[in-house]
């Protein structure tokens, strides 16, 4: 179905988003591994960390679809993304200032929840803007900023906490949500339409939680996509631990930089390839690159059980790079397609993401239960093995969802 009219967003307000995506990697990125550093740092014990670490983790798991339900319901996007943004900087702050348990657990728990509704809220926000047409290059420029967002921040905050204290990662995290609120008003509300930003219909429906989920599980497409994107995540998410450890064993010198290298080199190639993903998501439709993230990743997985050296496994690790630009910018477009007039898109998005969030559990289990016992290259094919699973399902049962007259455009229009 057609838009209701042709989105124009401003060039102020597309440019605005762009810094807010990037400010937000740089305040979500003071969440990441600098969190087992810090607590180790004031003498906490790893059962504690790990503590902490796992009920942040359920909290991000069971928070996916409320979050989603609630940005739905939201009148405000944008008033949405603003609150979310505060109780994560806030969050920061407790952890900086009252390291002991109870504030930290709290603070954790409060990040997680948040998140959970700053992430649909950013690409509700997006779809509201630009429209069904647009997503798909809009998420490109989305995904670009946050990958180089996350590279700069992780960067400048492992300097910080080196040359300064480990608590400063967090001071700079809180600091950093100023830009990024500055950033957020300066997307101009009367540009985001509601009913887009919901794939929604113009009656917009209650705040029902229940009924929107019986609507959602009437989506078979929806839950099989979902199916397929959690046997991904099942099959990538340990693999870069287990590379880690393996270059680890095997060349003790050098593993820091190495494993650094692991994460930032397919940084780069999301930053420099998901723009294009965007663009070509319009013309190619959604499925052939879909199946091109899909076939990397058990290839990924054969090349690192196979390869020996150190720092050919950082080459082989580039590959991420290339699922992660994809799967960044396609995964948002192909729930938006699914939930087109119903109202229910961030809601979808929420039972996406739960699919995300177990495949990725299950798969550091496994893995680790693998490797201890088989060893890491026998882990890393069985979790290719995962990743062939995924891809044969994505092949054999799932469609395009893009619109048809959007392949009819030239490369070179827009």
């Amino acid at each position: 179905m057609p838009e209701r009219e042709e989105p124009r967003p401003s060039r102020a307000s597309l440019r605005a988003l762009d810094w807010f995506t990037f400010f937000v990697a740089d305040v979500q990125t003071g969440f990441g591994p600098f969190i087992a550093v810090y607590l180790t740092a004031n003498q906490w014990t790893q059962v504690n960390i790990g503590l902490v670490l796992t009920i942040g983790g359920l909290v991000a798991l069971a928070g996916q679809i409320p979050g989603g339900a609630l940005v739905d319901a939201a009148k405000s996007e944008r008033r949405i993304a603003a609150i979310s943004l505060v109780l994560i900087s806030l969050s920061a702050l407790a952890l900086a200032l009252v390291p002991i348990f109870p504030v930290v657990l709290a603070a954790n728990v409060l990040h997680a929840a948040a998140s959970c509704v700053l992430g649909p809220a950013i690409v509700a926000i997006s779809l509201g803007l630009v429209g069904h047409r647009g997503i798909s290059e809009r998420l490109g420029r989305n995904v670009r900023s946050l990958s180089i967002g996350n590279g700069l921040a992780a960067a400048g905050m492992g300097a910080c906490g080196y040359f300064l204290s480990k608590e400063s990662v967090f001071y700079v995290t809180a600091v950093l949500s100023v830009p990024a609120l500055i950033s957020l008003a300066r997307i101009r509300e009367a540009e985001i339409d509601p009913v887009r930003a919901h794939a929604g219909v113009p009656k917009r429906h209650p705040a029902n939680l229940a009924q929107g989920l019986r609507r959602v599980a009437a989506n078979r497409l929806l839950l099989l996509f979902a199916l397929c994107i959690a046997l991904f995540h099942l099959a990538n998410a340990a693999m870069l631990p287990l590379v880690s450890g393996m270059i680890t064993m095997r060349s003790s010198n050098w593993a820091t930089v190495l494993v650094a290298a692991c994460i930032v080199v397919p940084q780069l190639v999301v930053a420099a390839f998901s723009p294009r993903v965007g663009r070509t998501a319009r013309h190619w439709g959604r499925r052939p690159l879909l199946l091109i993230a899909f076939a990397v990743l058990p290839l990924r997985g054969v090349l690192l059980a196979l390869v020996t050296q150190p720092f050919l496994l950082c080459l082989v690790q580039a590959l991420d790079g290339i699922s992660a630009a994809v799967l960044g910018v396609i995964v948002p477009v192909v729930v938006a397609d699914l939930t087109r007039d119903t109202g229910r898109f961030n809601l979808a998005q929420g039972v996406v993401g739960t699919g995300v969030g177990i495949g990725a559990s299950l798969s550091t289990t496994i893995a680790g239960y693998l490797a201890d016992h088989f060893g890491g290259p026998v882990a890393l094919l069985s979790l290719s093995s995962a990743g062939i699973c995924g891809l044969l399902l994505l092949l054999l049962r799932m469609p395009e969802t893009g619109p048809p007259e959007d392949r009819r455009i030239s490369p070179g229009a827009g």
